[in-house]
């Protein structure tokens, strides 16, 4: 799809008629990974903001402060550790590709033989 045809003109080849269509123009939004780990880490930051400063003057007991002044720290410690293990897995369970390994040496001797063919030396 290029330019104007894609954006509400639909061409119909039998006929040879334009034919103007009306679309809504309601996009559906949608949220990419980044997008959703952004929100994820603000609503977290947000809540842990809450609870470490007792901005909304809740009157939380000294020992949820305590305990969630260290929280990003302890996140980013699992965080890390899970990154590291699902590396590991997926390295670990790698699979090999033997036959396009192989059919991908028959296209490079295959190119060798045609360029030598055409007078290249290699």
């Amino acid at each position: 799809c290029s330019g104007r045809l894609c954006r509400g003109n639909v061409i119909n080849l039998r006929s040879a008629e334009v034919v103007f269509e009306r679309r809504s123009f309601h996009r559906a939004y949608i949220m990419t990974k980044l997008m959703q780990w952004l929100l994820g880490a603000s609503l977290l930051g947000t809540v842990w903001a809450l609870v470490t400063f007792d901005l909304l003057e809740l009157s939380l007991p000294r020992v949820y402060r305590e305990v969630a002044w260290p929280m990003p720290l302890y996140l980013l410690v699992t965080f890390g550790c899970y990154s590291l293990a699902t590396v590991g897995f997926r390295v670990a369970t790698f699979n090999d590709c033997d036959e396009a390994a192989r059919e991908l040496q028959e296209q490079i001797m295959e190119a060798k033989e045609d360029l030598r063919k055409k007078g290249l030396k290699l």
